[in-house]
């Protein structure tokens, strides 16, 4: 211990215990008070090594309920019918969304092009967190085509199930006709939201969904945090690759 920092001591323990399975995934950690007993040291000892742990996504903090062992990366499927509870459900993760904000306002050049509307026309902007047994799992915003689904934000605050949402609106049925994927760092905002640190790498979609004629109903932006998912794709959704 004397040639090491305390605090890096305490996470390498931690670490160790959770590597070996005596804290498994979705476990919570005993309190700071009991870690600076266990170890004989302050609880700004402690804080600092469960802060490591945290940059390193092994661990995240839940308000008011503790400190938990991250789980393993979750599955998240991307195909022609992406919805979010369905595969957070799936993966065994008990699914919700924390909302930032629902605005509408101008569409900018991308989102015009993507609903098909003329530059400048109104959309519905929906921004908020998802979150996977109450860890941030990913950032979003998403827009709507506002003329054509005038009352979708009320029902977006009352319940922000996206699916729930715009059945309410009249759309019973909607399918993804495309997705981008890229990868990015986290800013500083990204992060604190996100419950990362700054430049984690995060995994960005940008997708287009449209109604059973073919109208785009959706276009939506997602960053999800790299570290807590891995983005599948079924073959029935890859491209067709010519031989050589």
């Amino acid at each position: 211990m004397s040639r090491m920092p305390l605090w890096k001591f305490i996470a390498n323990s931690l670490k160790a215990d959770i590597a070996e399975g005596r804290n498994a995934p979705g476990t919570r950690l005993p309190t700071e008070a009991q870690l600076a007993a266990r170890f004989g040291v302050n609880r700004h000892t402690v804080r600092r090594a469960m802060a490591s742990l945290s940059d390193e996504g092994l661990v995240h903090s839940r308000r008011g309920a503790g400190v938990f062992v991250a789980a393993r990366p979750t599955d998240y499927p991307i195909g022609t019918r992406v919805r979010f509870n369905r595969n957070l459900y799936a993966a065994g993760r008990l699914p919700s969304r924390r909302i930032l904000a629902v605005t509408t306002r101008a569409a900018d050049q991308r989102e015009a092009e993507a609903l098909d509307l003329d530059p400048g026309a109104p959309v519905h902007v929906y921004e908020g967190i998802s979150l996977a047994d109450e860890q941030p799992l990913a950032l979003f915003r998403t827009c709507f085509p506002a003329d054509l689904l005038p009352d979708l934000p009320s029902f977006l605050r009352a319940d922000p199930s996206i699916t729930s949402a715009l059945r309410q609106a009249g759309v019973r049925d909607y399918v993804r006709v495309s997705t981008r994927i890229t990868a990015i760092q986290a800013t500083a905002t990204d992060a604190r939201h996100l419950q990362i640190r700054q430049g984690a790498p995060l995994l960005g979609t940008e997708s287009i969904s449209a109604d059973p004629n073919g109208v785009p109903v959706e276009f939506g932006r997602t960053w999800f945090a790299g570290e807590r998912v891995a983005l599948t794709v079924g073959s029935s959704d890859l491209p067709a690759v010519e031989p050589d």
